[in-house]
């Protein structure tokens, strides 16, 4: 009874040793007699009880490693506390167990000396406004190595930077300065805009005004222009029925009569005023003699309007 269940605890001790499953993205380096023999996939396998043994298991899963805050000095010669974080995977199961002794120590150390050199060689202001390309350069940098350790570096994160406190406070002002700066600018432009938009309102007042006022004067000289032209063809045109009817049978008789009559009725209306002295002459003669003098000025009208019209209607006249 005891030597069967000797015989049982050496048959699952026998089991147990030689039959391995292996979980979904990981794999085990399998070492026959100290020496590396295999390595083991996901699944189920068998190894030699007592001779081969599991010496490393590895997930190939993506790891996030905290890489401890150190402090970094920029080309200005400025202290920066800087804390990251960096990705990697295991791509090379073999490799990570022979490579390194410890492979994550490893990765570790690179990424902060590696943070170090990039940040050396940047000006505090860069260090913030170039955190891509301070990631890059480190993931490149780590990359290079870490392939004889049989692993992929994938990216590194800048968690935080932090100058000192009186870098800080110099950060702030020369920000709260620059914005001053901004307003007073800002202001002054609008400022200088206000003033171009009120000059430039009243020059253009300026020049409808005097369009304006231009327009009234040509208006206003078009006007006259027009009524002295229209006085002057009514007096044409009274002119020349004056000559056509003196020259109608019995014309000149008219004319003759028309002045009789205004000359008797200017006398009665000197007569009719009081205030008016009137001096009538002896010899009645000389009213005749009035008329005839009015007569020959109506004769010599007539002559000026005939050769009026015939020098403005030659065929007329002819006719």
């Amino acid at each position: 009874m005891e030597v069967a269940l000797v015989l049982f605890v050496i048959a699952v001790i026998f089991v147990v040793r030689a039959i391995k499953v292996v979980p979904q993205q990981n794999a085990w380096v399998v070492e026959r007699l100290g020496k590396y023999h295999a390595t083991l996939t996901p699944g189920l396998s068998f190894l030699v009880p007592f001779v081969d043994k599991v010496a490393y298991k590895h997930s190939l899963k993506e790891i996030p490693l905290d890489v401890p805050s150190q402090v970094c000095i920029t080309r200005d010669n400025t202290q920066l506390q800087v804390d990251g974080i960096l990705y990697f995977q295991v791509t090379d199961p073999t490799r990570a167990s022979y490579g390194s002794s410890n492979y994550i120590v490893a990765v570790t150390q690179l990424a902060q000396t590696s943070l170090r050199s990039v940040i050396g060689k940047l000006e505090l202001d860069k260090t913030f406004e170039e955190r891509d390309i301070i990631n890059a350069q480190v993931v490149q940098a780590i990359d290079e190595a870490a392939l004889n350790w049989g692993v992929k570096v994938l990216r590194y994160e800048i968690k935080d930077l932090t100058p000192p406190k009186e870098i800080l406070h110099a950060m702030q002002a020369q920000i709260t300065a620059e914005r001053e700066k901004r307003a007073l600018i800002a202001a002054s432009e609008g400022r200088r805009q206000e003033q171009i938009n009120i000059a430039t309102g009243e020059r253009e007042a300026f020049i409808a005004r005097s369009e304006g006022a231009k327009q009234a004067e040509i208006n206003k000289a078009q006007g006259e222009a027009a009524a002295i032209i229209a006085v002057a063809d009514a007096t044409a045109d009274a002119i020349r029925k004056v000559a056509e009817a003196i020259r109608q049978p019995g014309g000149e008789q008219a004319v003759q009569l028309k002045v009789a009559e205004r000359a008797v009725d200017a006398f009665g209306r000197l007569a009719a005023d009081s205030t008016t002295t009137l001096v009538i002459p002896a010899n009645m003669s000389e009213v005749s003699g009035l008329i005839a003098s009015a007569m020959r000025m109506v004769a010599g009208t007539r002559v000026a309007a005939a050769d009026a019209l015939h020098s403005s209607d030659p065929g007329r006249l002819g006719r």
